[in-house]
């Protein structure tokens, strides 16, 4: 998992899927608690952030897809994953 800028500035993870293809959502790598950024704990295989642990929330979710090369993000506005 690899993180990148987002268009609105917030750091971001893109996902990749095991056939190497970009998954078709990205996750805000900000916690919804303190505004920290969270780091992904691969010995735990989950986010862990560093202030306070999980976050009550989950993290905000965005459409991902490749268009000419670029990666475009457009808003999750869907209730569920």
């Amino acid at each position: 998992m690899g993180t990148t800028e987002c268009i609105w500035g917030e750091p971001t993870y893109l996902v990749v899927e095991n056939d190497i293809t970009l998954a078709t959502f990205r996750i805000n790598a900000v916690c919804t608690h303190l505004g920290c950024v969270v780091p992904w704990n691969s010995a735990e295989k989950k986010f862990i952030c560093p202030c306070h642990g999980p976050a009550p929330l989950s993290l905000a979710l965005a459409h991902a897809d490749i268009d000419d090369g670029k990666v475009l993000f457009v808003p999750w506005v869907e209730t569920g994953f």
